[in-house]
């Protein structure tokens, strides 16, 4: 154990340890958020666990003080408390047992008597398994984690319990590919092997798709993790990138890197754009068969299509770019291009952005000037005629037929007349 380095939290929080500690609660950070501050990331998730208790009644009455409560998590001794716009999660100390295959096959049994270094023996790696005691003031380092944090190496605490979750291989690749670590042999070994076992197959795809989704937002090069997977055959859950070849795989995790570099301040808007980037070298039914392993989502897969369909023109006319906005978001086309195609020069992209703003069409597709009250104010009923119409004005109006709302009035006259 080392108590001399430096580790500091919210001082929001120290309230709430001074009551706890008036219970004989003492209270450990423990996990991500001292792994991150030892890094110097920035963390908004506090885990903390409290020893010399048994009651999730009593610690439920303590918390709610503070803040509002959230034991949905009672069972798996998790209470959650929101404060400061922050959720704070504080568990009792527990221990694992599998029973049941998935990674949610586990007993649950909360012992206030265990040790830190036993109940931390149930956590994945030995950089997640460093806590701080906020009352002795010190740092618990019971496997070792601080080490390997100044090493840069990603090591399972138990090698026994790691393999009992599956989902903890594609957790060794996220926090290999975050924090650009080297991965312990004996580790790599295993993970491969419960690969080549076939032991990720009872992994629901919900959760595949909320590691790939960590690797791909908070990797700054996210194709090292991509390699990792195709290293330890774990490519194979991601069907059918398995099956690309090597060069198309190289180009495809370089457009990914590229992607990193210039993505959105929307989360959602650039997992968009990185599955479509992994899918840029699929057909339409391959990317089906990509995402179907992912996620049930359909607008996903609608939204990836618009992307990947579409070719890029190194030159659009304003009919053209019009015509494109009814297809595909324009501002999220150009990052998707510019990542697919690292030999056009930036300024062919800029260009076209800056005629997409012009005319209002760099998020959306332009406005009708022809509308429906206009149809009806002609005598015409409600009908069916009412879409065709509608549909030939804009067909007028994306290829500068009709520039106005008067002029559209003037075509609507003029094809009634016809």
């Amino acid at each position: 154990m080392n108590n001399k380095i430096k580790f500091e939290y919210p001082n929001y929080l120290q309230i709430i340890f001074d009551k706890l500690n008036k219970n004989n609660i003492k209270s450990i950070i423990v996990g991500g958020y001292i792994r991150d501050y030892l890094l110097n990331i920035s963390s908004k998730d506090i885990d903390v666990e409290l020893y010399g208790i048994n009651s999730f009644e009593q610690l439920e009455k303590i918390l709610e003080e503070f803040g509002e409560v959230n034991s949905v998590g009672k069972s798996f001794g998790v209470c959650k408390l929101s404060l400061k716009n922050q959720e704070i999660d504080f568990s009792l100390p527990r221990i694992d047992n599998k029973i049941s295959s998935g990674h949610r096959g586990f007993d649950i049994i909360i012992n206030e008597n265990l040790d830190f270094k036993t109940a931390s023996s149930r956590r994945d790696f030995t950089i997640n398994a460093i806590g701080y005691d906020v009352t002795l003031k010190k740092i618990l380092d019971p496997f070792n984690g601080l080490d390997d944090l100044k090493n840069r190496t990603l090591k399972a605490v138990d090698i026994n319990k790691f393999i009992q979750d599956p989902l903890r291989v594609f957790r060794a690749v996220g926090f290999y590919s975050r924090f650009n670590l080297t991965i312990d042999k004996k580790l790599f070994r295993i993970c491969k092997k419960m690969c080549d076992d076939n032991i990720l197959d009872e992994l629901p795809q919900e959760r595949i798709f909320s590691e790939i989704k960590k690797i791909i937002l908070k990797s700054t090069k996210p194709s090292t993790g991509f390699l990792l997977l195709k290293n330890l055959n774990a490519l194979k859950y991601l069907k059918p990138l398995d099956k690309l070849t090597k060069e198309n795989l190289e180009k495809v995790l370089k457009a990914l890197d590229k992607l990193s570099e210039i993505k959105t301040n929307n989360n959602k808007t650039n997992i968009t754009l990185s599955l479509a980037t992994l899918c840029y070298k699929f057909n339409i039914k391959e990317t089906e068969i990509f995402l179907e392993n992912l996620t049930t989502e359909k607008k996903i897969l609608k939204d990836i299509l618009s992307l990947t369909q579409n070719n890029f023109k190194n030159y659009y006319n304003d009919s053209e770019l019009l015509e494109l906005a009814t297809k595909v978001n324009i501002e999220n086309f150009l990052i998707f291009s510019s990542a697919v195609n690292p030999t056009i020069n930036k300024e062919i992209f800029k260009t076209i952005k800056i005629k997409a703003k012009e005319l209002n069409i760099l998020n959306k597709k332009a406005p009708p000037f022809l509308q429906g009250r206009d149809i009806l104010a002609c005598g015409i009923e409600p009908s069916n005629k009412y879409k065709e119409i509608l549909s030939e004005a804009y067909k007028a109006q994306i290829n500068l037929k009709i520039t106005s709302h008067k002029e559209a009035k003037k075509w609507l006259k003029n094809y009634l007349a016809t």
